[in-house]
């Protein structure tokens, strides 16, 4: 079976553009023009990729998000009419994996959903088991367990851990992150990184205000403090 993409678009004219665009990548396309009908859609067909956007009737972009992420880790890309920060933010603690601004080229779209593909499908190789104090990680197994309980993160929140944790103690920029975890550099944005960094650290720290394990280096970027 190909690769399935739900697109959820309540503009016509925007949601057939987007169909044209993915299917002359040879990949499947299911629409959905209200929220109710992509939970509906979502759960009767397996999907690889969701697109949604933000303004839709009834359910919003942001509870469609949600409802998903509650039920799938599968990537989340939000489609929104604004760059505005709230809206980007608000997307990304929602669930999202990655967000894009209308107007959109075609390009940028297949890009985005290319690079979350290659990341869900990597094979790289990876340590077998990481401890750090009370944390421990097993790559190869997807498994992420705090004093012994098993704590479950979102495959972009689990390679954002795992890279991390590859080097402990040495500071990762916001680039070399955006590179290494979402796939690509130079039409990234480092607020995926700030966002993902802080739901992370709300599922692994004892008190995520006052992070032990996933420190802030000012001006510099993150580290795996071992």
């Amino acid at each position: 079976m190909g690769t399935r993409i739900l697109t959820v678009e309540d503009d016509e004219r925007i949601r057939t553009a987007v169909k044209l665009a993915l299917e002359d990548e040879g990949w499947l396309v299911d629409e959905a023009d209200n929220g109710e009908s992509a939970l509906e859609m979502f759960t009767r067909n397996p999907t690889d990729v969701v697109l949604i956007d933000i303004m839709l009737p009834g359910i919003d972009g942001f509870e469609v998000c949600r409802s998903i992420r509650r039920a799938s880790d599968v990537p989340i890309v939000m489609v929104t009419a604004r760059a505005d920060t709230h809206d980007v933010v608000a997307g990304l603690e929602a669930g999202a994996d990655d967000y894009l601004t209308k107007p959109f080229a075609p390009k940028e779209l297949s890009a985005r959903i290319r690079a979350l593909l290659r990341r869900v499908r990597s094979t790289d190789p990876t340590s077998t088991h990481l401890t750090l104090g009370d944390l421990e990680i097993v790559p190869d197994e997807g498994v992420v367990t705090l004093a012994g309980e098993e704590v479950h993160l979102t495959k972009t929140e689990f390679r954002l851990l795992v890279e991390l944790a590859s080097s402990p103690g040495r500071v990762f920029s916001r680039e070399v992150l955006l590179e290494r975890v979402w796939g690509y550099g130079y039409f990234g944005d480092g607020r995926l990184v700030d966002v993902h960094v802080r739901r992370l650290r709300t599922k692994i720290e004892a008190d995520p205000a006052n992070p032990r394990h996933v420190v802030t280096v000012r001006g510099l970027g993150y580290k795996l403090q071992p």
